[in-house]
């Protein structure tokens, strides 16, 4: 009855060719829309810049709603935060593991 939805099947930036999102948007969606990467999207959930739908446990599937996405996507200020805190994220990553081989930075 209805055709089959990127949600489900294909890859997730299939989501760039549909002509009406669907509703709930998974991460990898989420990312392909906004223009940052899949591992992206946890850090900035984190730094409570993107809100998942519902209250999910840590370690569940997040969902974002199609229509905040699209309202993200419009929002420099937003867009410039979270990039920004991946910035800040790869930062801090690269100190902590150049203190682990023992290099100062």
């Amino acid at each position: 009855m209805f055709p089959s939805c990127p949600q489900s099947t294909g890859t997730p930036s299939d989501c760039l060719n549909m002509l009406r999102l669907p509703a709930r948007l998974d991460a990898a969606q989420t990312a392909a829309l906004l223009g940052f990467q899949l591992h992206d999207i946890p850090v900035l959930v984190a730094a409570k810049l993107l809100q998942p739908l519902g209250r999910p446990a840590p370690n569940s599937t997040k969902y974002f709603a199609a229509v905040d996405v699209q309202e993200w996507c419009r929002d420099r200020k937003l867009l410039d935060n979270c990039t920004k805190a991946i910035g800040r994220r790869w930062q801090e990553k690269n100190s902590a593991m150049a203190k682990v081989n023992g290099r100062a930075s």
